[in-house]
């Protein structure tokens, strides 16, 4: 379901489940895995891709969600949403560089489990980032908005969450969403470089684990009801 192998300082997490699709057993398979990324010392990244290269992620396991019992694989429904935002939070803050190699559909949950590491490579000629709540008629939680007003840009969270539009890899990038786009055969080479280049910046976990959490955690800075100006003259106000 999970893959996991390491090569030098950078790992590589391979959802490895089909179109990958969120359920309780799968979100408690990707964290065990992280467990194991997250216990090494020193220098290290993650790239997070699938194993299948038209789906990273087809997001919420719906066949599930509408009925449990008739797919006990899936594991205990009544506790996914905490558990499921819970792994989300946890990847947001990761003390180590992360990067989503988007080499397919990332829906839904998928599209969140992207956002959620520090960068996104995406494959340029096919495949679709998008929040599709809308067409589903579902209703987005409020830590996922956060999550997607922390990660877009203002115009771009309003198309992504409220119109439900679909990306595609050079709009994606010209959006700002992924950083990188380029063909699905170098796409994974790619995200390795970039995570290699950033591995030295977790060899200080403390650190670069703990600014995100002021990125992102309780009281964060860039939540701050002050602007920055206001922030840098009145220093000894934050910590």
């Amino acid at each position: 379901m999970i893959e996991l192998d390491r090569h030098g300082d950078v790992f590589t997490l391979t959802m490895n489940a089909g179109e990958n699709r969120w359920n309780t057993t799968f979100v408690r398979a990707l964290a065990e895995v992280l467990d194991e990324v997250e216990s090494c010392t020193g220098p290290a990244a993650l790239v997070t891709l699938s194993a299948d290269t038209k789906f990273f992620s087809n997001g919420l396991d719906l066949d599930w969600v509408a009925d449990p019992k008739a797919h006990p694989e899936g594991g205990d429904r009544d506790v996914f949403g905490d558990e499921f935002m819970k792994l989300m939070g946890r990847l947001i803050t990761f003390p180590m560089p992360t990067i989503a190699a988007i080499n397919g559909h990332a829906f839904g949950a998928g599209f969140m489990c992207a956002l959620c590491h520090d960068v996104r490579f995406m494959r340029a000629d096919r495949g679709f980032v998008c929040a599709n709540e809308m067409q589903l008629g579902l209703r987005i939680p409020d830590p996922e908005l956060a999550l997607f007003r922390h990660k877009l840009p203002m115009n771009v969270f309003f198309e992504t969450v409220q119109l439900a539009r679909r990306w595609g890899g050079q709009a994606a990038m010209d959006a700002g969403i992924v950083q990188h786009i380029s063909d699905i055969d170098l796409l994974t080479e790619a995200a390795m470089a970039k995570a290699n280049e950033l591995a030295p910046l977790a060899a200080k976990r403390d650190i670069y684990g703990g600014q995100k959490e002021r990125l992102f955690g309780e009281g964060a800075a860039i939540n701050d009801a002050n602007g920055a100006a206001y922030m840098l003259r009145n220093l000894d106000q934050y910590h």
